[in-house]
């Protein structure tokens, strides 16, 4: 298993309220002048949610959200401090509740 660290937000607030896009695009740079590999992912409608475990995150969250996942916690702390009203935490996958962190709900009901 993996531990996987994620921020969550509304679609809304993230996707259009927020430059968020910009912010990827930095980090995106920033990974490749390292000459590291490319270790978060956005994830529309995450699954993760779903989970029982993740009831109260989900609960917190306006729907429909958006989640930034990744294996480096210290860039999902930075995107805390960077976007503010997002939930953030932790959780291992895969997992019986979690079988894919990556998948989203949105192409699993399709």
């Amino acid at each position: 298993m993996t531990l996987y660290y994620y921020a969550v937000a509304s679609e809304k607030f993230l996707l259009e309220e927020e430059p968020f896009e910009e912010v990827l695009k930095e980090r995106r740079r920033y990974y490749q002048e390292q000459e590291q590999a490319i270790d978060f992912w956005l994830i529309k409608a995450p699954a993760f949610l779903e989970a029982p475990e993740m009831a109260a995150v989900k609960s917190l969250c306006p729907q429909p959200a958006v989640a930034v996942v990744s294996t480096n916690k210290t860039f999902i702390t930075w995107l805390k401090l960077r976007l503010e009203y997002v939930a953030t935490g932790e959780f291992a996958a895969p997992s019986s509740t979690i079988p894919d962190p990556l998948a989203s709900a949105s192409a699993l009901s399709a």
